[in-house]
């Protein structure tokens, strides 16, 4: 059994298919093969299931799989600190985030992390759902990733930075818009513009409304927090969003209200991470850079 053995086999496991997997690597699928059963030598039991569509792990192979998984990644994550301190502060720190992250997050954090690491790279993936995010974590795709926070997830540590409160967006000229507040009954007869649904602010806000017993019907539906105020400038109809700066320098500008809704408890957003011991040191400093930016705002 080799550690070659170990990165062909997750890799299988993973795409699910020999010949895609002997492409990637620009090997011969016989040549794949020989390492799945070299293992299957080592452990004596069968790791893969062959069937007309491809190949998926039995309950053996799936134990193995995890394990070879996280020790590769942690492997791979060691050797790329250890390349980063052999070259003195270079590298890449690779961020996966929702569409209006960076902007309402980690602008400054973005600028001062240029500004003191000259020589290494921030790579960015914009990715809607938290659940691909965590899936990105999992793969080692990417080191960080700015999620709302969700329940326990195994494998992934999460960490909350800031809590937004719930705030109605409104064009300026709506009858909601000079109310003094606004109540959960006030929200029954608006035309809601929807959040993604799968989206985990989408649930946490279904979940609080629900136990309000407010039923909305949705107008129409979006694939972020900011597209959405767009809507809602444009009269499309009324979007329940978290409290952002939402292009603060030309809110004065909008006919574009927020009304807070206390009523709604915040959302929790922040970092996860698979481990926050095996983060590189740019990383790490990039992931406090953007918490001192939440502070400070």
């Amino acid at each position: 059994m080799t550690f070659d053995d170990l990165r062909v086999f997750v890799a299988v496991c993973q795409a699910g298919n020999l010949s895609a997997v002997a492409r990637d690597l620009a090997r011969t699928q016989p040549a794949v093969s020989q390492h799945v059963k070299r293992l299957e030598r080592a452990t004596g039991v069968r790791l893969l299931e062959r069937g007309p569509d491809g190949v998926t792990p039995t309950a053996e192979g799936l134990v193995l799989y995890t394990a070879a998984r996280d020790g590769i990644l942690g492997v791979d994550s060691a050797l790329r600190q250890l390349s980063e301190m052999a070259r003195g502060q270079t590298g890449c720190v690779r961020v996966t985030t929702g569409a209006t992250t960076i902007r309402n997050f980690m602008s400054d954090a973005v600028v001062d992390f240029r500004r003191r690491y000259p020589h290494a790279r921030l790579e960015f993936r914009t990715i809607v759902s938290s659940r691909r995010c965590f899936e990105s974590l999992s793969e080692g795709v990417v080191d960080l990733a700015w999620v709302t926070i969700a329940d326990a997830i195994p494998g992934i540590e999460q960490r909350p930075v800031m809590e937004l409160p719930w705030v109605l967006a409104t064009r300026d000229d709506d009858p909601l818009a000079d109310r003094s507040s606004i109540t959960p009954a006030d929200l029954t007869g608006i035309r809601h513009i929807q959040l993604p649904d799968n989206a985990v602010s989408r649930a946490h806000l279904d979940t609080a409304l629900n136990r309000l017993g407010v039923q909305l019907t949705p107008e129409t539906g979006v694939a972020d927090w900011n597209t959405a105020c767009l809507l809602a400038e444009l009269g499309v109809g009324h979007a329940i969003v978290p409290s952002l700066p939402y292009d603060s320098a030309a809110a004065a500008h909008r006919p574009l209200r927020f009304q807070p809704l206390p009523f709604l408890a915040p959302l929790t957003v922040g970092w996860a991470v698979r481990r926050w011991t095996t983060l590189s040191p740019l990383a790490k400093s990039f992931a406090d850079m953007v918490e001192e930016q939440c502070r400070n705002h």
